[in-house]
């Protein structure tokens, strides 16, 4: 996955995720929504099959925005990791 950065400032991240599905962005969006600093999170495909998907996280300015985004993703790493090992086991 590639990140193209189109706005960003103190508050407000604007970025298309390319290589990205509906699968991981909602994904994405679900734990972003899980950071109390958060006031958008959302993300729209125009065109699933010519376009990327473009995220928007707005937040309340008390967090550095990349910082939010980075801790989703570890976070969905983590769960991840503990479904494949519970998967393994059963």
């Amino acid at each position: 996955m590639e990140i193209e950065v189109v706005e960003k400032t103190k508050n407000k991240l604007i970025f298309n995720l390319h290589g990205a599905n509906h699968t991981f962005c909602n994904n994405l969006k679900d734990e972003l929504w899980n950071d109390k600093s958060v006031k958008v999170a959302a993300y729209n495909i125009d065109h699933p099959q010519i376009s990327a998907p473009q995220f928007i996280i707005d937040t309340d300015g008390k967090k550095d925005i990349k910082k939010i985004l980075k801790d989703a993703v570890d976070r969905i790493k983590k769960t991840n990791k503990e479904f494949l090992a519970a998967f393994k086991k059963a």
